[in-house]
């Protein structure tokens, strides 16, 4: 069955970030499958007002709408939605990120039009960080909209079983089912002749952070943590990469004159990406919240032992002293020792990375996404409400 499909998020293409990165591996491959496939966002990139509001990439159609307010970088309201996604005749709808006023717009109309709705939480259920400004809305949203929004999704798509007991709040457990997130195959295509190092002047060893400049990301932590370990080993070179959401001058300040600490912006070219995992020697993600990032699988699948706060999600994937090492966000002189582990045992990380590239398989996109596919088919097939 041929479907007509509408994905819903605060972002998409341009944006960086692991939701988009979701969205968008599942709509090209819903259109490569001859589905129709539309993407209703705000026009912002988080930075600035996106001007085309209308486009088609790689086959999606993408539908902008104006917002009238913004309430921190990754909060805007946009009512534009209400009036835009009732004239298609969608067979799905399928929101993204709990939480946010647009899940309730899509749950309205989907309801008024007779139109099955899908949602996946990506696990926004962590306060700390969060604006001020947020604060009021984060109390509705958990005793008020979230209640009705969730009573107006079909099945709800958790990414980790640790969103279970917070989601079970407001839906029954029956309506609930857990599919994580995946990494494409390309993570699994050994390059030869890595020139990445060499176009960087890198010698030695390399610990990568990759991922957005969020406070969340602990990007701050990866360095307070590489110039504890380049007091010790000149030979080991840190790379940051990725796009700002805040933090960037902080950490280019803090970095100093440090050449042994490079930081990159942020990329989309996933051969470069892949380049990059694999010049590296271990990953490192010190994060103090996480849903389940997309990055520990393609680290995993670029045979990279990784070394982790264990927050959320992670450890429902991540085995400690099996695909790398946990440590406590902060926690710097935990995290300087288990890079150093990681550098030092070659044979404990040779088997690390064996047991990675082995585990990634089972997180294949491909894989994932016939999972959907599957809820979508069932959903439309059994009349669920």
């Amino acid at each position: 069955m041929k479907m007509k499909i509408a994905h819903i998020s605060m972002f998409y293409y341009p944006t960086f970030g692991g939701v988009e990165q979701v969205m968008q591996e599942l709509a090209e491959r819903q259109v490569r499958d001859g589905h129709e496939v539309h993407i209703f966002c705000c026009d912002s990139d988080k930075n600035t007002r996106i001007k085309i509001k209308h486009e088609i990439h790689n086959g999606v159609h993408i539908h902008r709408s104006r917002y009238w307010l913004r309430l921190s970088m990754s909060t805007f309201i946009w009512p534009g939605l209400l009036s835009q996604l009732p004239k298609y005749g969608f067979d799905v709808i399928h929101t993204h990120v709990s939480g946010h006023l647009y899940v309730l717009f899509a749950g309205i109309v989907s309801r008024i039009k007779g139109i099955r709705h899908i949602h996946t939480t990506h696990c926004p259920w962590t306060d700390k960080y969060r604006p001020l400004i947020l604060k009021p809305f984060i109390f509705l949203n958990n005793i008020i909209f979230n209640r009705l929004s969730f009573a107006m999704i079909d099945k709800v798509i958790a990414i980790t079983p640790w969103e279970i007991p917070t989601l079970e709040k407001w839906v029954k457990n029956d309506k609930i089912q857990v599919i994580p997130n995946g990494m494409d195959k390309i993570f699994f295509k050994k390059i030869k002749n890595n020139s990445f190092k060499k176009k960087l002047g890198i010698s030695g060893r390399l610990v990568l952070f990759f991922g957005r400049l969020n406070v969340t990301k602990g990007p701050d932590k990866f360095v307070m943590a590489a110039k504890e370990i380049l007091k010790e080993r000149k030979n080991i070179t840190f790379l940051i990469r990725g796009p700002d959401e805040g933090m960037k001058a902080n950490i280019k300040e803090f970095i100093g004159k440090e050449k042994r600490i490079i930081l990159l912006d942020g990329t989309r070219d996933k051969n470069d990406i892949v380049s990059m995992y694999q010049a590296s020697n271990v990953y490192v993600l010190p994060s103090y919240r996480e849903g389940l990032p997309l990055t520990i699988f393609e680290a995993f699948a670029s045979g990279l032992p990784v070394v982790a706060s264990p927050v959320n999600g992670i450890p429902y994937e991540m085995k400690d002293g099996i695909n790398g090492f946990f440590v406590d966000y902060g926690d710097i002189k935990n995290l300087k020792d288990k890079i150093l582990l990681m550098l030092s045992d070659k044979k404990l990380a040779t088997k690390i990375s064996k047991s990675n590239i082995k585990l990634a398989k089972k997180y294949d996109w491909d894989l994932i996404y016939k999972r959907y596919m599957q809820i979508y088919n069932e959903t439309i097939a059994n009349n669920i409400r």
